[in-house]
């Protein structure tokens, strides 16, 4: 079973992009393309990624 982590090896923050790409099976520009778009559609983008930076487990 997967589990989702923050990413240690694709990494540019905090690695919550990396780690959601790992997840999903998808290349993480396009992860980081989607923080982007939310975050210039209203700024729900960086709430979001702060919040999953806190909640989200880091890789063991």
């Amino acid at each position: 079973m997967k589990k989702l982590t923050k990413s240690s090896v694709d990494r540019k923050i905090f690695g919550v992009c990396g780690g959601l790409a790992e997840y999903f099976g998808v290349d993480s520009t396009w992860v980081r393309l989607a923080v982007v778009l939310f975050t210039l559609a209203g700024g729900s983008g960086v709430i979001a990624y702060l919040i999953a930076a806190l909640i989200i487990p880091e890789e063991a």
